[in-house]
């Protein structure tokens, strides 16, 4: 029996009305590591502090959308060097079912994390193995309790050969949440044609799938 570390971030916005200036795309990505991995964790507090010395704040961590692109440069090398396993899955807005559209926000919250999930945990696990789940909390506090449910939930409905625990935790406390966050821009820029120097050399070589159940931007 294992242990598996599945780090999960989502990203894109929940409003599913087409309005100006919400994303097409709403989705999860994960990061995995298998057993002790505690020398990847020790070198992403590393970097982050040598960035610090080097005058880069970053009290609330890494975050790709809004980091630099000098250190983007360092967290993907880091990422790169330290190979974890990359998943991400991508609902495309345009294309949600009328009842998910009747449903609601975190109606699409769930689902796009239940797919993602049911497959990932699956790939990386076998029955018997502990999955311990490290999700970022959402930033929404209005909506962060009902987040934290749609993920227990579907935590819950598929434990049932395999011990998951559930941690949501605030995405600057964990190296691997921000690996997360780093792997699912890259993939997205791609996804939407976007250039992504990165995703070639140190994201492609880790990421094992990127599943678009709803389709893709044309």
């Amino acid at each position: 029996m294992a242990e598996i570390y599945m780090y999960a971030d989502e990203t894109g916005d929940l409003d599913m009305s087409g309005s100006l200036g919400s994303s097409r795309y709403f989705g999860f990505g994960t990061a995995v590591f298998e057993g002790d991995h505690g020398h990847c964790l020790w070198q992403g507090l590393q970097l982050r502090c040598r960035l610090e010395r080097n005058g880069v704040a970053l009290p609330q961590g890494l975050h790709a959308k809004v980091d630099s692109h000098a250190t983007r440069s360092e967290v993907f090398e880091l990422i790169k060097e330290q190979g974890p396993r990359l998943d991400t899955t991508f609902l495309y807005k345009p294309n949600a079912y009328t009842r998910v559209r009747e449903a609601g926000q975190m109606r699409l919250y769930k689902l796009a994390w239940y797919l993602h999930f049911k497959e990932i945990v699956r790939r990386v696990s076998a029955p018997g193995d502990t999955v311990y789940v490290i999700a970022a909390s959402l930033n929404t506090n209005r909506k962060e309790g009902s987040a934290r449910h749609a993920l227990k939930d579907v935590c819950q409905q598929l434990s049932t050969d395999r011990d998951i625990v559930l941690c949501v935790w605030n995405a600057p406390t964990s190296w691997g949440v921000q690996v997360a966050d780093y792997g699912l821009w890259a993939v997205q820029r791609i996804l939407e044609g976007r250039k992504c120097s990165w995703y070639e050399p140190c994201v492609a070589p880790n990421l094992s799938t990127t599943f678009t159940p709803w389709g893709e931007a044309r």
